[in-house]
Order: structure tokens, then sequence, then C-alpha cells
């Protein structure tokens, strides 16, 4: 078990999950941009871009944020 909370604690790879409307961004390097339909991020891939209506933050941290609104799609761009 303390493996799985070690590995928890350490990992820093992207994470994105989407809800039915909002998503949550975790371990990403940069945000690039943050609109009202576009949120876009730098990750150690390449870019992420949210896109959709009404965004608004509703949680920001060093590494993760929340954004509420209509989800429309995602892009990935790797690098």
């Amino acid at each position: 078990m303390l493996s799985r909370v070690k590995d928890y604690i350490l990992d820093q790879e992207f994470r994105l999950t989407l809800f039915e409307q909002r998503f949550l961004a975790i371990n990403f390097i940069k945000i690039l941009s943050l609109e009202e339909s576009r949120v876009s991020f730098s990750t150690n891939f390449g870019r992420v871009v949210v896109k959709g209506e009404n965004f608004t933050l509703q949680r920001l941290l060093e590494s993760e944020v929340l954004v509420a609104g209509e989800i429309e799609g995602v892009e990935v761009h790797y690098e």
C-alpha cells in the first residue's frame, strides 16, 4: 500500500478528466491560454486544447485546474 501512495505522490503524468459540465487538468507544465471558449495546456508530450463555451475557472492550483462550462471537444497536438 505504501508503494501505491508513493506512486500517486510522485506521478507527474498529465491527466485530463472530463465531466458533464466541467473538466479537471492535472500535472500540466503551463496554461497557455484561458479563455471563455478555449483552454490550452503545455504538457510533457505536447499541447492539449479544450474547446467549448462559457468556461469559468473553478479552482486553480500550481499544477491543477478545474474549469466549468460546456465542453465541445479536445485536441491533442504532439510535439
